[in-house]
């Protein structure tokens, strides 16, 4: 009982947004039948796959104290490069490789004006975000590259079991490898230790640099990531794919639990997150109500979870007294 009792404490956040998706599934089910189907089930997990790959990474960094605004622009130019590639008759898989490379560098890019340059993460990102996007309309002329191959496109785009895509698989894997990291590793403590209290890491012989650039890295590789899914599914490299996916990555993250000043958040309540509005989004759909109807709810959403973690915070501290 007593570890029982432990256990929801210590996930009561992720709890509390699996509650919330639970109390979506009842209230568009009453509304239409029909969003309790297996087929809708598979229609979430797919909507929820770009955002909560990009979210993952995005946890890493908001556990620093940081944030990444330029995953949309990463996940654009990585379209944009493999578009290219595999157009110019390059082989798909060295292709995929190359586009998650030139990602992941992107990141490494990041991290260093953050560690390096003392740039504000937020000012830090929102430059390489103008320049990473500018890059891909450079190198496109502004105009989407058309033709991919099938050859790439059934790398990602292809059903496994239960008619569930390849992609959906890559994301719950992605998810638990980068859960795992977090949760089980010197550097997931790291990632806590220096979003908790930075100076307090640095005495304790931290690499804080090292820790906040490889955090950058991942979440950079997870934008890349995306990319190379997203491609697969739409079979061109739009120089203006991804743009505002990073509000809501960090809206998954802060669903989920994450701590916007660093140092708390898990992957599993960033994925909880991600299909919350998913599940928000297509139930939306469903009853055909306007798009622009469901920007004010994603952000209602955004803004009660805030709240929450507020409340929580101040709960956290009376206790501690």
């Amino acid at each position: 009982m007593n570890i029982l009792r432990k256990s929801i404490n210590q996930n009561k956040r992720e709890l509390a947004t699996l509650l919330g998706i639970f109390l979506i599934y009842i209230f568009f089910t009453i509304m239409d039948h029909s969003y309790l189907s297996w087929a809708n089930f598979l229609l979430i997990l797919q909507q929820s796959t770009i955002n909560g790959i990009i979210a993952v990474g995005m946890t890493y960094a908001i556990m620093t104290g940081g944030i990444d605004l330029s995953v949309g622009a990463v996940y654009g130019i990585v379209i944009v490069a493999i578009a290219k590639m595999t157009v110019g008759g390059m082989n798909p898989v060295l292709a995929l490789i190359v586009g998650l490379i030139f990602g992941t560098l992107t990141g490494c890019i990041n991290g260093i004006l953050v560690t390096k340059l003392k740039l504000q993460p937020f000012i830090a990102t929102l430059g390489t975000m103008e320049i990473f996007r500018g890059i891909a309309y450079v190198v496109t002329n502004g105009v989407p590259v058309v033709g991919v191959p099938d050859s790439y496109r059934v790398i990602f785009n292809t059903k496994l079991f239960s008619g569930i895509y390849v992609y959906v698989y890559v994301f719950l894997v992605a998810a638990i490898v980068f859960g795992i990291v977090l949760a089980k590793t010197r550097l997931g403590n790291y990632l806590y230790a220096v979003g908790g209290n930075e100076e307090a890491a640095r005495l304790s012989g931290v690499n804080i640099d090292w820790v906040k650039i490889r955090a950058y890295m991942i979440c950079a590789f997870c934008a890349a990531l995306a990319g190379c899914i997203s491609l697969s599914n739409l079979g061109s490299g739009n120089p203006t794919a991804g743009e505002g996916y990073e509000l809501e990555a960090i809206a998954a993250c802060a669903i989920g639990g994450s701590r916007m000043a660093g140092g708390k958040g898990t992957i599993l309540g960033t994925v909880f997150g991600a299909l919350l509005l998913a599940a928000l989004k297509v139930g939306m759909i469903i009853l055909n109500i306007n798009t622009f109807y469901q920007y004010i709810v994603t952000g209602a959403i955004i803004v009660i979870a805030a709240f929450f973690e507020v409340i929580q915070v101040k709960l956290e501290s009376k206790i501690k007294k």
